[in-house]
């Protein structure tokens, strides 16, 4: 039980500690007056923000609902900007003679909305795109207008990528076919013979360094792509004889998505400088360094090491690979080249929002325990209530050890059939309250065993939530991706319950228990109780990256409804696009169902149910229109309304 005047104590200075939203937000996500997580994008004008439990009102006003995902136009122009901008001043104080021109990977991100608000937002920096697919290409090629910003291909590529990468050559695109395997040399030099186009070529080279993180196979000498030492050589070679080592222009390399620790990526820019310079050697005239992705993003505030975090700043991230890349051209008297990054996560992570509604809770209470029991209650739960009844600050270690020795032998005389029922539900209440005392009086020990360090987390309340983890963040069901969780609202409320969040879903998996702590993982979130009657809103931060596009149709729930927000610098927000969620018709439909044939065969079973005088022919319309409904609905919880 929480003392009455904690919770009167509790202030929003409590809510941003306990959530670590000033650490995790960059600014970006703040506690309001009111107690509302708002949104804050300007750097030189602090004081406007806009609450998302207003930005929620907005679309429910509109006629859509959550689960929905918010997109902040605000926040990708001001990355990209960020990330523009610290290279610059890196260059400048460093006194660098090349250039910084960032190139978006279209995979962390493909929707086209989001490609067309990077191009128009980094135009004015030559901010590109990369491209590792032919599908990729097509959609690059639509909303690329920028000749002077570089498109970048990797992937393995087949003779349509190359013609069509010749051909946006040739039309003035500043677009590098990276040879990511040996093989792919000879076809891209057939087919510029063949059109007549001269290609502008890079390469792709495996490192010897390695980097930390969940993406560490992405780099060394067993990676995937890219050409070791020896196949670079005969690249080179290659490209002598055929008289095209002039369009041998850009080295890349890729150390991985989200790389922690600084020293890696250090490393990393070392040993590409070196071959960078060693290929001019050669006589190949270069001009472009692509350090690949890696730039982390802080998931959970951290500033550390480890996989959801990073140790460094952007402003020493770029100091670093403009000091590395200007010492090594420096020392061969070779011109410092135009630096590319291929830096997705960092631009677009910020940029989204999901935000769901709690539907229930599974509290985690049990009846309370008798004070005595019947002589003939079974023997096994009588000593399990002396465990009860004698539990003290001073036997809790013990009271646990016996309490989990008698609760199995119970079961056990359940399974054989000695208990009934009923015994074993006063047996399991009788357990769980033992739980519960010694979870909440552990932390009056001094020195609490260890056995006891997860009990707190064994009794968590369970929130079931308005969303699917497979379709919405799957990085948290794959790879254990900690991302930011909170409650947008009553944030000037002291959080009483610890819980999990549970999705939708029908799958055990669904489910959310590890949550961004100061020390280390978390395995329960603070909230608070429902009240009746109301909306519970969460939010999920730091979803632009990857989730949109990785997330699945477990149990056929679809792509949730976005809405784009673009907020101004008076202190308002405009709802700029809105696309509604996956219907049930268009999810069944992407698993190859033809819906109209489905009306027909389901108006033929209620047809027979007429015959067989299971329903009228009144129920068999309001049944039909009922199932019509249903295709036409969004695919998760929906009021109903009368």
């Amino acid at each position: 039980m929480i003392k009455p005047e904690l919770l009167d104590r509790w202030k929003i200075k409590n809510s941003e500690d306990l959530y670590g939203i000033k650490t995790w937000g960059a600014s970006y996500f703040e506690i309001n007056d009111k107690g509302e997580v708002s949104v804050t994008p300007f750097a030189d004008k602090p004081d406007v923000s806009v609450s998302l439990v207003d930005i929620i009102k907005g679309i429910k006003e509109r006629g859509l609902d959550a689960p929905v995902l918010l997109r902040f136009e605000n926040l990708l122009d001001s990355q990209l900007t960020f990330l523009n901008e610290s290279f610059n001043a890196a260059i400048n104080d460093a006194g660098y003679k090349g250039s910084y021109q960032g190139v978006y990977p279209i995979k962390v991100n493909q929707q086209q909305q989001v490609l067309k608000e990077v191009t128009r937002f980094g135009e004015r920096y030559h901010h590109g795109l990369e491209v590792g697919s032919k599908p990729e290409l097509i959609a690059a090629l639509s909303v690329m207008k920028d000749k002077e910003a570089c498109l970048v291909c990797n992937g393995y590529k087949d003779e349509e990528f190359i013609d069509l990468g010749l051909y946006a050559t040739k039309m003035g695109f500043k677009c590098f076919f990276v040879v990511e395997i040996p093989g792919e040399v000879d076809m891209i030099l057939q087919r510029s013979r063949k059109l007549g186009i001269t290609p502008n070529i890079g390469v792709r080279i495996k490192l010897a360094s390695r980097a930390g993180g969940h993406w560490t196979e992405s780099g060394g000498d067993r990676s995937i792509f890219g050409l070791n030492v020896s196949q670079l050589i005969d690249v080179v070679d290659l490209l002598k004889k055929e008289d095209m080592l002039h369009a041998l222009k850009l080295v890349h390399y890729h150390l991985g998505s989200q790389i922690p620790n600084i020293r890696d990526i250090r490393s990393a820019v070392v040993e590409a400088a070196r071959v960078y310079a060693e290929l001019v050697k050669e006589g190949a005239p270069m001009g472009y360094l692509d350090l690949g992705g890696g730039l982390a993003v802080d998931y959970d505030g951290s500033k550390t090491n480890y996989s959801s975090s990073r140790n460094y700043s952007l402003s020493e991230y770029c100091a670093d690979i403009i000091e590395v890349v200007m010492s090594i051209m420096n020392e061969h008297e070779i011109e410092h080249p135009t630096i590319i990054t291929e830096s997705g996560r960092a631009i677009v992570a910020y940029y989204s929002v999901l935000l769901f509604n709690v539907l229930d809770t599974s509290t985690f209470e049990h009846p309370v325990v008798p004070e005595t029991l019947d002589p003939e209650t079974h023997e096994q739960i009588i000593n399990l209530h002396e465990v009860y009844k004698g539990l003290t600050l001073k036997n809790l270690q013990e009271s646990f050890n016996d309490a989990i020795y008698y609760r199995d032998i119970i079961r056990d005389h359940f399974k054989h059939g000695q208990l009934s029922l009923r015994e074993r539900s006063l047996a399991e209440s009788i357990f769980w309250n033992i739980i519960t005392y010694i979870a909440a009086e552990k932390s009056r020990v001094k020195r609490v065993p260890q056995e006891l360090d997860g009990i707190g987390d064994a009794i968590a309340d369970i929130y079931y939530c308005n969303f699917s983890v497979f379709q919405s963040v799957p990085d948290s069901w794959a790879i254990d991706q900690l991302f930011p969780i909170m409650p947008i609202h009553r944030l000037n409320e002291m959080p009483t319950r610890k819980a999990v969040i549970a999705d939708i879903t029908c799958d055990c998996d669904g489910k959310i228990d590890r949550f961004i702590d100061t020390h280390d993982v978390g395995h329960t979130l603070r909230l608070h109780a429902l009240n009746n009657g109301s909306d519970y809103y969460l939010g999920v931060f730091l979803v632009g990256a990857y989730q949109e596009t990785l997330g699945d149709l477990h149990n056929l729930f679809g792509d949730t409804n976005v809405v784009s927000i673009q907020i101004n610098k008076t202190g308002g927000f405009d709802i700029v696009r809105e696309i509604e969620g996956d219907s049930v018709e268009d999810v069944l439909s992407y698993v190859e169902y033809d819906t109209k044939r489905m009306v027909e065969d389901f108006k033929q079973s209620a047809e027979e149910a007429i015959r067989e005088g299971r329903i009228t022919a009144a129920d068999r319309r309001n049944i039909i229109n009922a199932y019509q409904n249903g295709l036409r609905g969004y695919t998760y919880y929906e009021r109903f309304e009368e």
